[in-house]
């Protein structure tokens, strides 16, 4: 890890542009139909079969991208186990957070141009729901996931919804657990589609 890692800026960091995105994005819509409006519930769920695949597939199998696999199971998996999920210190959320370069790699090849896509086929509303969503679902899924690794003495990680959220979690750090169950980081939706919820 560089010397130069300050965790509060990569945390900083992520929300800032998930946030500006997702302001900017909104900031272009036209008085959407509702139909139009459609967009976020259809993003949500798509957003979520996507998280529960990817964790599921490449982040847990070597069959897929290896640097994926290697910082996923091999790297965040023993640094977090269900035994012990808090960070110690700011440097730690590089442990949790998806690095920068996935921030932008989210943005620029999948949120940028599926919007561009849908600005073209359907709506330029539809086009600014599914960004401002998507980055929305983006933002989502790295604050849950940096409130799960957060001291159980928290305040905020005591809270309901999230302590349920964090127990779903920490079962799948389980290294019994991990390669079957709760692939799901945001809401356990696809677990509970195809039987992976414990």
């Amino acid at each position: 890890m560089s010397a130069h890692y300050t965790g509060w800026g990569h945390f900083a960091l992520t929300s800032t542009v998930c946030l500006g995105t997702v302001a900017f994005a909104l900031t272009r819509l036209t008085a959407p139909t509702a139909i139009e409006w459609l967009t976020v519930p259809a993003t949500f769920l798509l957003a979520n079969l996507v998280e529960y695949w990817g964790h599921r597939g490449p982040m847990h199998h070597r069959t897929g991208p290896k640097k994926v696999y290697e910082r996923h199971t091999l790297q965040h998996h023993r640094f977090f186990t269900h035994e012990s999920m808090a960070y110690e210190g700011s440097r730690d959320f590089k442990m949790v957070l998806f690095p920068p370069v996935l921030l932008g790699f989210f943005l620029g090849a999948i949120a940028a141009p599926i919007g561009a896509l849908l600005f073209v086929l359907a709506t330029p509303n539809i086009a600014w729901l599914y960004v401002a969503t998507a980055m929305g679902y983006f933002l989502t899924y790295e604050w849950l996931h940096f409130a799960y690794h957060l001291p159980a003495s928290s305040p905020l990680a005591r809270l309901p919804g999230l302590a349920f959220l964090r127990r779903h979690h920490t079962l799948h750090h389980d290294p019994a657990q991990m390669g079957k169950a709760n692939f799901n980081i945001t809401f356990p939706v696809a677990d509970l589609l195809f039987g992976t919820r414990r």
